[in-house]
Formats: structure tokens, sequence, C-alpha cells
């Protein structure tokens, strides 16, 4: 949490972004470790935990760009104070890079957008989520599945 009021401190920054995907260390409550990944940033290192359980799909595509080295040299490049910060498209020149087709939203998987969570950006079809991720900066339950299928009320799907 420290990390991202760091990166909120510099909004005028557009931040590069390095991500490795890591192991995580099982603890003797959990018999599966989740996914991590770490997030190299300008202003710091963040740690993303992942949900598979959750979130399968999602965690898959996004694991996916990481092992390619995707993110490498993209930007966070949209931060909206008390909201969100978004990242995993552009490039440095602010030139979007060519993404691999859109997985199924999985926004129903009873996760809610709290602060602290990453979710899966997209546009108005709720199935158009491909590279982009965001950061919940706030508790942003507005964004959590409401029981439709319409592409307003559908929700935004929680994977880490």
């Amino acid at each position: 949490m420290p990390m991202l009021k760091s990166l909120l401190a510099t909004l005028l920054l557009i931040l590069p972004l390095t991500l490795a995907a890591q192991t995580a260390k099982p603890t003797p409550a959990a018999t599966v470790a989740a996914p991590q990944v770490l997030l190299h940033t300008s202003q710091g290192d963040i740690t993303l935990e992942l949900y598979p359980d959750k979130a399968p799909k999602s965690v898959a595509n996004f694991l996916q760009y990481v092992r390619d080295g995707f993110y490498d040299g993209t930007l966070l490049h949209r931060a909206i104070p008390g909201y969100l910060l978004q990242g995993g498209l552009y490039t440095r020149d602010l030139q979007p890079k060519r993404t691999r087709p859109a997985v199924a939203s999985e926004a129903d998987n009873g996760v809610s957008n709290l602060r602290g969570t990453v979710a899966v950006a997209r546009g108005a079809d709720p199935n158009s989520g491909t590279s982009q991720f965001f950061f919940n900066l706030v508790d942003n339950r507005r964004l959590d599945f409401v029981g439709n299928q319409s592409g307003l009320t559908w929700g935004y799907a929680v994977f880490g």
C-alpha cells in the first residue's frame, strides 16, 4: 500500500514498467502458493499476488504476457487520484503494443474491487480485456459485477 501512495505522489510522471514472474513461498496455512509477479517501476517495486483460484483465465492471460516480456518498457499511463492507476498497453512513446485476443470476463468471481486489488481493464464489451490492468486505489465497489450482462454493470474482474 505505501508503494501505491508513492506512485500517486508522482502523478505527473509516466512510469515505465518491467514485470517478472516469481515463485511464491508457501505459507504453513497454504497448500498451494499463489503466483506472484514483481512489478518494477521507476518509483520502486510492487509485488502482485495473483488469484488463479478466483480468476484462472485472467491470471493465465496476465502471466503469459509477463512470460512473453510484453510489459517490459510499458507505462502506467492512466492515473486518477482517489480511483485507479492503469497500465499494460503503451510504450514509452505512447504507442499501443499489439495484444493477443481478449479473454472472457471473470468479473462474476465474487472478488470485490477493493483498495489494493488488481483488475482487468477493458472496453465497453465485458469480454474485451487483453493486456491492460489497473490498481484500485480506493474501494471501488461500483466496479464490481452486479448481476446482468450489460457492459455498464458487468463489472471488472479482480485477479490479484
